[in-house]
């Protein structure tokens, strides 16, 4: 069994097929976490697990992009934001359902900021929106799903604050976050886990080496395995829409890096989630 930590099948690209793509999954021995990136997401994420008795859960959040109107472009995607003020009421709703394991994904993200806006105050609002969901993770004893992009220092900054302040509110027995993601070196990585918090890997792991001799030295408490699909579709699937089953390539991957079998690694990285995300 492998669970797929991180997948967006509540978003466009699987309009016309989720369902099936669910019971692919499923049929291949994959459970999953669908994340909301904002309101709308959110529910449907919701809306998804809720239509499966086991193996498909949810996570709710506002992702720092969808705080503006922005246009959105990368290889990948082409998509404008509609902007979204943080409610923490609507938020602590849909997260006390019953499918929901997690509050994301959150964070930081400074790569789409518009070059003409206020940097401060766009910053600053990230920021705002961020601590609030994670106060309503802790509130909730649920595990945050953290996204950064080109802000790791304001991110490590700001969590290690975080921790000291709340950190009566935090589990010491298992991770209270998870980058979700990661891209960041060796060092940033120990940084991580310093905080408590554990890492998630993506398809990017399959063809790019960067990642290889953190791989070889990883704890095995402290990782996770996801797709981001529709995004970061792994080798031999590249060109195509990633999809949850795909996460054993994920874990072939790592599983080559570390000299073990991919069985051990699905036993491992499915006990991190169990343990992470209380299942």
């Amino acid at each position: 069994m492998f669970v797929d930590t991180h997948c967006h099948l509540n978003f466009k690209a699987f309009k016309d097929d989720a369902d099936e793509t669910v019971r692919r999954a499923l049929a291949a021995g994959v459970g999953m976490i669908i994340v909301g990136v904002e309101n709308v997401t959110s529910k449907r994420a919701l809306d998804i697990a809720n239509r499966y008795e086991s193996g498909v859960y949810a996570a709710v959040g506002l992702h720092p992009i969808h705080l503006e109107k922005v246009e959105a472009k990368d290889e990948e995607y082409s998509f404008t934001t509609r902007g979204e003020e943080f409610n923490a009421e609507i938020y602590e709703r849909l997260a006390r359902m019953q499918k929901v394991v997690a509050i994301g994904e959150t964070g930081l993200d400074y790569h789409h900021i518009d070059p003409t806006a206020d940097l401060a105050a766009v910053k600053k609002k990230q920021l705002d929106a961020f601590s609030q969901q994670l106060v309503l993770a802790a509130k909730l004893s649920l595990p945050a799903i953290i996204h950064c992009r080109e802000a790791q220092d304001d991110m490590l900054a700001f969590l290690k604050t975080f921790r000291k302040e709340h950190r009566a509110l935090l589990p010491a027995d298992r991770p209270w976050g998870v980058m979700h993601c990661f891209t960041g070196d060796e060092n940033l990585a120990w940084e991580y886990f310093s905080l408590g918090l554990a890492v998630s890997f993506t398809g990017l792991v399959t063809f790019d080496e960067s990642w290889d001799l953190l791989l070889r030295k990883l704890p095995m408490d402290k990782f996770l395995v996801e797709t981001d699909s529709p995004f970061m579709t792994p080798i031999p699937y590249r060109g195509k829409r990633n999809e949850p089953a795909y996460v054993v390539e994920v874990a072939k991957k790592i599983a080559k890096i570390k000299g073990l079998t991919v069985e051990k690694i699905s036993e491992v990285s499915t006990n991190n989630a169990k343990r992470i995300f209380k299942f």
